[in-house]
């Protein structure tokens, strides 16, 4: 069987009830609910990580953020009671890449977007297993905002005005375009949407403030006050918990999204090849419900980036692969950033390297409908304060159990996520043998991966 093309496409801050297909009634994505409706729809896949570059390094080296050492996003770090665990500002150099390993496989490679995993230009995609790199580099968000001059590097400005999703959508239907025929390509797709600044095209956002006005939205209000910040400087802010979606220029740039991945699936189409591709869509973290403006709502899912609660780590994961992934198709079993790695290897027919990506597990018997993993367990890390109102912890998840143990008193919060997947009854008390033995299973992987735990903080003052 011919290489097939692989089109991997990862949003940044997009959450789990972001598109309609996963549950979202104000904002619209008509392409991405067919690509779901031709494919498989996860409901429980997972970002490694609830906040970016964890997550990215998951993806491109199949290892869980606490092994690879990028366990927040670069170079954040806030202190609170508890100082912020040490962590790399770049992903590791000795580590082979998924490009890399396609590369290697006879793969045409390109990253277009979003990196944020190192600063320095040894750390960009061109030099991480990529044959072209638009887009790519320390940022991680266009800090200059999506209307062109945005002046990032490794993209050169635009006309005036243009908008950056626009720009990005337009080089990867040129690489599509000019393409080597007798290669496969595996094209990264990570466009900076819909991270913040929330800047919109104003005819979509006044079309969404116009559909807010005749739902009655405009007279709610969307913003539920909550505690103070647990981090030093951030004591001063409270927690601003979105209760419902209703933003407009999130959602027009939520359909921004969607239009250019529409534009990509119909060029693929044109050029005879969208049979000959695999489609994978997902994203980094959960949707920014809590802080920086709460753009979105996560609900039914608790918190959102940032958190150890699944509104922070569950993810929407669509994926479609012709002759494999049957139509209209479900999938409810736990998966996860590591997880990638395996599967593309696999679809390319290319052997595993378990040296390399260690922690992940291919997918591939799920999309071809056999039901299960031979996993027990998967994991998470995160040893910070984030910007937005989370606290460190660790957890884990086991069938329908999901422990999170914080690191602030050792606190546990114990979960039956298929019974309660807001996780409002705290079940740590009520069933200690299950949560004695998730608590094993979370410590004996902490040592496995040398996780690093945070130390008390000598200056916080309560």
């Amino acid at each position: 069987m011919p290489q097939p093309n692989i089109v991997f496409i990862l949003m940044d801050d997009l959450g789990w009830a972001d598109i309609g297909c996963y549950g979202s009634s104000f904002y619209e994505t008509p392409n991405l609910d067919l690509l779901a409706r031709e494919g498989m729809r996860f409901s429980d896949a997972y970002a490694s990580c609830p906040v970016c570059s964890p997550t990215r390094a998951s993806v491109m080296t199949g290892k869980y953020p606490a092994r690879v050492r990028v366990t927040n996003w670069i170079p954040g770090a806030n202190s609170g009671k508890l100082l912020s665990a040490p962590y790399l500002h770049y992903m590791p150099l000795e580590d082979k890449t998924l490009a890399e390993a396609l590369r290697e496989g006879g793969y045409t490679t390109w990253h277009v977007g979003k990196w944020h995993l190192g600063e320095d230009r040894k750390y960009r995609p061109d030099h991480r297993g990529f044959d072209e790199n638009i887009g790519g580099c320390g940022w991680g968000c266009p800090m200059k905002g999506y209307f062109s001059p945005w002046g990032i590097p490794a993209l050169a400005d635009g006309p005036q005005g243009e908008y950056l999703t626009d720009r990005l959508t337009t080089e990867t239907k040129r690489l599509i375009r000019e393409r080597d025929k007798d290669k496969p390509f595996f094209l990264n797709l990570w466009y900076y949407l819909v991270h913040t600044p929330i800047q919109a095209k104003p005819e979509l956002k006044a079309k969404y403030e116009a559909k807010a006005r005749m739902l009655g939205l405009d007279r709610k209000d969307p913003i539920e006050v909550g505690e103070t910040m647990r981090f030093e400087g951030g004591r001063d802010r409270h927690v601003m918990r979105r209760r419902f979606q209703g933003d407009a220029g999130y959602a027009a740039m939520v359909q921004s999204m969607d239009d250019s991945i529409g534009e990509v699936i119909q060029l693929l189409k044109n050029e005879g090849i969208y049979e000959e591709t695999i489609l994978v869509f997902t994203s980094d973290n959960g949707g920014l419900s809590t802080a920086e403006g709460s753009p979105t709502c996560n609900a039914p899912l608790s918190e959102g980036k940032g958190w150890m609660y699944e509104g922070g780590t569950r993810e929407c994961l669509i994926v479609r692969w012709p002759g494999v992934t049957m139509p209209d198709s479900f999938c409810d079993v736990p998966v996860t950033s590591t997880d990638f790695y395996p599967t593309f290897l696999e679809a390319a027919g290319l052997d595993a390297m378990p040296d390399q990506h260690a922690d992940g597990v291919s997918i591939a018997p799920l999309l071809r409908g056999e039901g299960k993993l031979d996993r027990e367990a998967i994991f998470w890390h995160y040893p910070h304060y984030s910007n937005q109102g989370g606290k460190p912890g660790c957890s884990v998840r086991s069938g329908d159990w999901k422990l999170i143990e914080f690191f602030e008193g050792n606190r546990l919060e114990l979960y039956n996520l298929r019974e309660d997947i807001g996780e409002d009854r705290n079940l740590a008390a009520e069933k200690p043998e299950t949560a004695r033995r998730l608590r094993g299973l979370l410590h004996e992987w902490l040592r496995e991966v040398g996780a690093k735990i945070p130390e008390p903080n000598p200056d916080w003052e309560e």
